[in-house]
């Protein structure tokens, strides 16, 4: 394992002005992480699922015009993609990493699973770690705070995916970008290693 940890100069990519140079920096600075960072838990995340589990790295290829805010390793059961299925992700926005669990649009039992979290809804509100965060959108960095949200709110979030036909879901931890390059690469590793394991029920459950 050879991933030594997040940099300044990895978040500082996304600050780049065009798309070919902003994709040369991140090709050469981010994605050689990521890398190593697909290798490492698609092993991990097979042994934890049951299933194997295949990296992809973000290649970002059908962009013509505007470069990339924000930029990933995801984690599926098929080696060719992960949009249409269950997935765990770990990237990096210019103001910090986050490590999910999604359920994203192009899946197409969102609905049906939409249905399980609400299902659910007692369990996840009182059992999620006040420090983990939702998104019902994943192009967007804003999150909600578990701990700010009320029991309703979280089960509009799993009631929206069940209806809205764009809605998401994912579930997981920011880390600060300030906090993330004080980390090396083990404690990064061992801290992505113990959130993963809390979102291993969201996999289990889909």
């Amino acid at each position: 394992m050879t991933f030594s940890g997040f940099t300044n100069d990895d978040f500082s990519v996304f600050t780049i002005d065009g798309l070919d140079e902003r994709m040369d920096a991140l090709k050469t600075t981010i994605r050689p992480k990521l890398d190593d960072l697909g290798k490492h838990f698609s092993t991990v995340l097979s042994a934890e699922t049951g299933n194997e589990i295949f990296p992809h790295v973000a290649r970002h290829a059908r962009r013509t015009k505007n470069p990339p805010n924000d930029t990933w390793v995801a984690f599926a059961s098929s080696p060719r993609g992960y949009k249409m299925l269950p997935h765990f992700q770990i990237g990096l926005w210019e103001t910090h990493v986050f490590i999910w669990f999604a359920m994203i649009y192009e899946a197409p039992n969102k609905e049906e699973y939409g249905k399980k979290l609400e299902d659910h809804l007692d369990k996840l509100y009182h059992e999620i770690p006040k420090d983990f965060v939702w998104s019902g959108d994943h192009t967007k960095p804003g999150v909600y705070k578990h701990s700010d949200l009320s029991k309703d709110e979280l089960k509009n979030l799993f009631i929206r995916l069940q209806t809205v036909k764009k809605a998401e879901i994912l579930c997981g931890v920011n880390i600060s970008r300030e906090d993330a390059i004080k980390m090396n690469g083990n404690d990064f590793i061992t801290a992505a290693d113990h959130v993963f394991k809390k979102l291993l029920p969201f996999y289990k459950m889909a």
